[in-house]
């Protein structure tokens, strides 16, 4: 019996020792999890831009390089496009890719004989530069950045939310075109009814689209909800009027007054007929009845 539990305990001896003996060979033979991946988890993942995406001035950047944490900084790309690196000194990454912008750092520290082989992973912490402006009325007035290069009108449009309902049928896009100063007016509803694909220009960094408050026509006296209206397109003064509720009981479609501001700047009254086409800022008064 006791050569039994000798021979048993010998036996466990011997797979405890292998086991420690294996242990580290194991582990060698785990390869290293990337950087990236490492970065993702210890820093809470900030969001990753496209492939395509270019650095800009005003990103802010975190750059490491694996097993070097000496290396590892937290950088934003200024109006020159560059950065300061430990040991390189001022590299310039405006521009570049984010894949571009890791081997040209590398290639730098490898260039320089500071390290053999560097592995170079760079993080987008905040975007500032490669940004749109999208003003007026629309539903999220902003700044957006442009995480792909061939971003459209229409993407920043539906990234704004969209039109509000006073807005214009138009917008504006400004900014500069190979260095000079670039203005386009583009019919909203032909960037997705018309499919008129030349019109939903591509946008660059700096671009600012604008849409405008839509025009509005003023309808008062006996209707049924007087007030300010937006214009429609090929709006007449008869539907002006219903958008206005109609006339009250006391008033009559027969008996409409139209003020309209000249081009001198001169009101002029006429007699409003039902097919007129409405302009901005007509008025219509709505009269009462003679019987």
């Amino acid at each position: 019996m006791k050569r039994v539990i000798r021979s048993m305990g010998a036996l466990l001896l011997g797979l405890a020792m292998a086991a420690q003996a294996a242990g580290p060979a194991q582990r060698s033979t785990v390869a290293p999890r990337p950087a990236s991946a490492a970065a993702a988890t210890e820093q809470g993942a900030p969001s990753t831009p496209s492939a395509d995406y270019r650095l800009g001035p005003g990103d802010q950047i975190r750059v490491q390089v694996y097993q070097n944490p000496d290396l590892s900084i937290e950088a934003r790309v200024s109006e020159q496009g560059t950065i300061n690196y430990p040991l390189v000194g001022s590299i310039g990454l405006g521009g570049n890719t984010i894949g571009q912008a890791e081997n040209k750092i590398a290639s730098a520290l490898k260039n320089g004989n500071f390290l053999k082989q560097p592995q170079v992973n760079i993080v987008l912490l905040q975007v500032r530069g490669n940004q749109v402006a999208v003003l007026g009325q629309v539903q999220k007035p902003g700044r957006f950045p442009l995480e792909t290069t061939n971003t459209r009108v229409s993407d920043l449009l539906a990234a704004a939310g969209g039109v509000t309902p006073m807005g214009d049928d138009t917008l504006i896009v400004t900014g500069t075109r190979s260095g000079q100063p670039f203005r386009k007016v583009i019919d909203i509803p032909g960037l997705f009814l018309n499919q008129r694909g030349q019109e939903d220009i591509l946008v660059i960094g700096g671009d600012t689209i604008f849409v405008n408050k839509a025009p509005v026509y003023y309808i008062y006296g006996e209707a049924q909800r007087p007030g300010p209206y937006r214009i429609e397109r090929g709006m007449t003064v008869q539907q002006a009027v219903a958008q206005g509720g109609g006339p009250t009981p006391r008033g009559s479609l027969n008996r409409l007054r139209l003020t309209r501001t000249g081009p001198d700047g001169r009101q002029v009254e006429t007699d409003a007929r039902l097919g007129d086409p409405v302009l901005p800022n007509d008025v219509i008064f709505v009269r009462e009845s003679l019987f």
